[in-house]
């Protein structure tokens, strides 16, 4: 087995500083310098492990806003005298803030405002005024500032400290874990999914909405307790970014997904044309995917599907949705991340079609079946997207470039909820379902555009060279 260096390293490359007794910065040719020689015990004082298993269950926690709002819309409409139409822009506002807070929260985090830990304790607890709003506040007006607003903005806070943490932790081989963390944001919302549709109606749905509220608070501020971000540059003190081994699964993921070339900072990433192509495939592809989860269980009662199937469907795409991540992140270790979004996008688009002929037919089998596809495109896009940010632009500025990439999901949030609502409405589910499906497919076009910004087309990240020395 030989040892060969990444692309664009070279013989000559040496320690910039002694840094301190515990580590030495690295420096490659291109000019990025990697911080070696902690452990993540040192750092920690337990292994980086954990910073993968808190930030998915705090994921896991926050999952219940977006995933199974949908099967508590009869209930809140029926308790609160709201029309479907107020109860799908409640959603339509948490999702503008969810996503558009993501931004400001990585640059305040960047710029050492906030701390992860505090970004944390603050979403726990503007999580439980959302759910407390939709309990008690009778008014619309209310509804969206409490659980629109404020649980939106609450989300956000945990949504883009988790993804961000993982990303950190694991700048080698960031795909599964991504993957993993991301999933928890979907099945963990599957218990409350079968509660709103069995065990939720208006003589119990102030008991039902507090006692979620304080789940979520406390999962997520006793997660919060243990955050804390790496130091910038940090790399893995096992692996010399220099010198890489050959045929080992560090190789293998870097071959396919080659790390930046350098820190870009927002203002650099954006001119590179990659950053805002990001940005417009998210757009698209959450859009159709918030279509999916709004619309899919009143699609399923529409038809004359009882209650289990409508439940079942929405259960089967959390699931499936949650494990999609996971399982196209670990795969985009080895296929490249670009290359498995596209698939993705591709599996997201034909599954509308699909679920739409499903229902049209009445066939209950094949409706879940393509609810079952439809949740895995529907979700596995996610940590591609939040895994290609730091593969392409790095870690040190990437709260604040994956929040611009993530802030296009204020867009989906328009057009995949409400504006959704409003395609139902004009054009039936017919017409918005297909409508969904074509716009998949032309992302997955633009799709094939993407590249890192810091590598010549067709250039190995692998190649024969003299080994670096340590």
């Amino acid at each position: 087995m030989t040892e060969e260096p990444l692309s664009g390293t070279s013989a000559s490359a040496t320690k910039a500083d002694a840094g301190g007794p515990g580590y030495r910065n690295v420096t490659d040719a291109k000019g990025r310098v990697y911080r070696i020689g902690e452990t993540d015990r040192e750092i920690l004082g337990h292994s980086r492990k954990f910073m993968v298993y808190l930030p998915w269950a705090a994921m896991m926690a926050i999952s219940v806003f977006e995933y199974a709002y949908g099967s508590a819309e009869d209930t809140l409409s029926a308790a609160h005298g709201w029309s479907q139409s107020n109860t799908f822009w409640i959603l339509s506002v948490w999702t503008f803030f969810q996503a558009g807070v993501s931004f400001p929260t990585g640059w305040m985090r960047e710029k050492g405002i906030l701390k992860a830990r505090q970004a944390m304790f603050i979403g726990s607890v503007l999580a439980l005024l959302g759910f407390l709003s939709i309990s008690h506040v009778n008014s619309v007006f209310g509804a969206i500032l409490g659980f629109g607003v404020l649980g939106g903005i609450g989300s956000g806070f945990v949504y883009s400290t988790c993804i961000n943490m993982v990303g950190k932790w694991y700048p080698e081989r960031r795909g599964g874990k991504t993957g993993f963390v991301n999933g928890g944001f979907a099945y963990g919302a599957v218990p409350f999914i079968f509660i709103f549709n069995f065990a939720f109606d208006t003589s119990n749905f102030h008991t039902v909405l507090d006692l979620i509220g304080i789940y979520v608070l406390i999962v997520v501020a006793a997660c919060a307790w243990f955050f804390k971000d790496p130091p910038q540059n940090w790399w893995p003190a096992e692996i010399d970014p220099l010198k890489i081994t050959a045929g080992s699964k560090t190789a293998q993921s870097l071959l396919k997904n080659p790390p930046a070339t350098k820190q870009y900072r927002p203002v650099e990433a954006l001119k590179t044309g990659m950053l805002p192509l990001i940005w417009v495939l998210l757009v698209i592809t959450a859009g159709v995917s918030i279509f999916g989860i709004s619309f899919q269980v009143p699609f399923a009662k529409e038809v004359g599907f009882g209650p289990l199937v409508a439940a079942s469907s929405a259960g089967v795409l959390s699931v499936v949705n949650g494990i999609g991540r996971g399982v196209v992140g670990w795969l985009s270790d080895i296929w490249g991340r670009k290359n498995a979004l596209i698939f993705v996008i591709l599996v997201l688009g034909f599954s509308q079609f699909g679920v739409l002929w499903a229902g049209n037919s009445k066939n209950e089998f094949f409706f879940l079946l393509f609810a079952f596809i439809s949740g895995f495109g529907g979700g596995a896009f996610y940590p591609m997207f939040a895994a290609l940010t730091p593969d392409y632009f790095g870690e040190n500025y990437n709260a604040t470039n994956y929040g611009i990439a993530y802030s296009g999901k204020v867009i989906s949030g328009l057009f995949g909820g409400g504006l959704g609502s409003m395609a139902v409405d004009h054009w039936g589910y017919d017409g918005a379902y297909i409508l969904a499906g074509v716009l998949s497919l032309i992302a997955a076009g633009l799709a094939l555009f993407l590249r890192n910004p810091g590598y010549p087309k067709g250039k190995p990240v692998l190649q024969d060279a003299q080994p670096v020395s340590g």
